[in-house]
This record gives C-alpha cells, sequence and structure tokens, in this order.
C-alpha cells in the first residue's frame, strides 16, 4: 500500500491534483487507515502515470476519462482510442499553426524596430495598431 505522498513523489503529480482526481472521478477512491489516510494500490500508481502522461500530451480531462475507460475493458476495439488520440493530434496542429502565426508576427515586429527613440517605435506602434491587431487575431484563431 502507497501513501498519497509517495504516490505524489513517483509519478510527480501534486497531492491536490490527485485529490482532485478522486473527487472527479478519474482516480478510484483510495482505501483508508484507521488514521483516515489514503493508502493506494500499485494500480493506482499506473492508473495516476497514465494520466499524467495524458496530460503531458495535452489531453483534456474528458479525453483521459475516455481513455481510461476503454482500457478497464481490454476487449473493446482500439478505433476509439485511436480516434480519441487523432482528435488530440489535430488540436495540437491547430495551435502550432496559431504559435507560428504569432512567431512570424512578432518576428515582423522585432524586424521593423529601429531602436531609436519611443515615440517612432516598430513594436509599440503595431501593438496600439488595432484594426491589425483584429485581422491577424482573426487569422491566428486564438
Amino acid at each position: 500500500m502507497l501513501a498519497i505522498g509517495t504516490l505524489s513523489r513517483r509519478t510527480g503529480t501534486k497531492v491536490q491534483t490527485i485529490r482532485y482526481y478522486e473527487e472527479i472521478g478519474l482516480m478510484n477512491e483510495a482505501g483508508r487507515t484507521a488514521g483516515g489516510q489514503r493508502r493506494y494500490f500499485e494500480k493506482d500508481l499506473d492508473r495516476l502515470a497514465f494520466i499524467r502522461h495524458s496530460r503531458q500530451l495535452g489531453f483534456s480531462l474528458d479525453s483521459i476519462r475516455e481513455l481510461l475507460d476503454l482500457s478497464d475493458n481490454p476487449s473493446q476495439s482500439c478505433a476509439e482510442a485511436d480516434s480519441i488520440a487523432r482528435r488530440q493530434l489535430h488540436q495540437v496542429e491547430q495551435r502550432i499553426k496559431r504559435l507560428q502565426a504569432l512567431k512570424k508576427e512578432l518576428k515582423r515586429m522585432v524586424a521593423e524596430c529601429d531602436g531609436d527613440s519611443v515615440a517612432e517605435c516598430k513594436v509599440l506602434e503595431v501593438l496600439r495598431d488595432h484594426a491589425e491587431c483584429l485581422t491577424e487575431h482573426d487569422e491566428i484563431g486564438a
């Protein structure tokens, strides 16, 4: 049996986050000692590591719940898990496109700045240009 602190250290997950995952049902409710301390099994450690890795890959809590439900039923087809992963990949690709557009705009701002006085600063000028900002904002999709 593992204490919550041990689970935290071994997975790199904060104790509060473990409690939260329990509260929302991603983690099974821990057993308790006579003194009321949470105790976990190795399978709980594996589940928490799964959740943590999924979060690092950017999966939403809802997607993680779906993936956990699938992993709890090994006889199910892998197609649904594949679909969830493809959906996440698409979201990451969209984020990358938005970040690339942001990078392009920031590079342009910096390249046009000649470092003279603030009154002629291209960075500040571009940031003040609300009409351009709205157009770029729509293109970036942020």
